[in-house]
């Protein structure tokens, strides 16, 4: 009975340890320029969701955030119906209400987006202060301390036939006009001259999945030259498929990095060509730039870091 309680009373001061020091860990991340990447969920608050904003708030006590990155999937099944749709209020405003998330989030369209009103989506921009989503595919440039970023926004779903062909189900996806996005991303990329120049969208150019290699393909196909053709792109972020997963190809500058849902990830993920890491849990990621160094950290529900991306000069 001694020796029992004596491994519980230093298991509780471990763990207690480990909490005690968590926002001190945080605070070393820290750089110039910070920011959250967060997809994947609209879960109504359910599975890990609630927690995992909870925690994005109190991290952001901590280190100085300058926005949220929401790559696609905000709202999940079935996208909404308009700006007043509840799922407003149970998907995100009532979830992410920490008095540190209130800021500028960055939003794209993800497929469960493009199965609704994807107008409502850009339009809620008139009706939250911190929803700042001017178009289907648009820039924004974040700086800090004499460090820039770029941010290059793009809408994946009408690059992949898969979604286009469906007319039922993804009504509005056919309807974009991708190849003139794509001359559009080719200007912003040619004319960026920021430290860091990062892409993000919905949709994995390289991944390890479960979904229709055609996504990918027409990915690889449409999106990929663009980006391998700037060398100045440093990351291709983006979601969709619920789990983390760092890719890099041999001769390639470019590190694909996809985020993890912020509410229910699909644990089971293996090692693809050029996978450098990966891991089935949840949670979201955090970056962070000064002139030399771009760091991703992937962060798991409990606030660790599970792995770090470093791109540098």
């Amino acid at each position: 009975m001694k020796k029992l309680s004596t491994t519980l009373i230093l298991l509780l001061v471990a763990v207690m340890s480990i909490m005690a020091q968590t926002p001190e860990q945080w605070a070393k991340l820290e750089k110039d320029v910070n920011f959250y990447v967060a997809n994947d969920l609209g879960r109504n608050g359910y599975y890990d969701q609630k927690p995992i904003a909870e925690l994005m708030g109190r991290m952001a006590e901590t280190v100085g955030i300058e926005c949220v990155a929401a790559p696609g999937d905000v709202h999940h099944f079935e996208g909404v119906r308009s700006t007043q749709d509840p799922l407003w209020m149970t998907n995100y405003e009532l979830i992410y209400s920490h008095p540190e998330l209130m800021l500028d989030w960055y939003p794209t369209l993800g497929n469960h987006e493009y199965r609704g009103n994807t107008q409502a989506v850009l339009d809620y921009t008139n009706v939250s202060a911190r929803w700042a989503m001017p178009a289907r595919y648009y820039t924004k440039v974040i700086e800090d301390g004499g460090v820039t970023v770029r941010l290059v926004f793009i809408d994946t779903a009408p690059m992949i036939d898969k979604y286009r062909n469906d007319t039922g189900k993804y009504p509005d996806a056919g309807k974009q006009d991708y190849n003139k996005q794509l001359e559009w991303l080719d200007s912003v990329l040619s004319s960026a001259k920021e430290d860091w120049v990062i892409v993000l969208g919905h949709h994995p150019v390289y991944a390890d999945t479960g979904k229709d290699t055609s996504e990918r393909g027409d990915m690889q196909a449409r999106l990929n030259p663009i980006l391998t053709k700037h060398k100045n792109v440093s990351m291709y972020i983006c979601g969709h498929i619920h789990n983390f997963q760092h890719i890099r190809k041999p001769g390639c500058n470019i590190d694909y990095v996809v985020n993890t849902s912020g509410s229910l990830s699909r644990p089971k993920v293996k090692a693809v060509d050029g996978t450098q890491f990966c891991s089935g849990v949840t949670g979201f990621s955090l970056v962070c730039a000064d002139k030399t160094t771009l760091s991703l950290h992937l962060i798991d529900k409990d606030g660790k870091v599970v792995y770090t991306v470093n791109h540098k000069k």
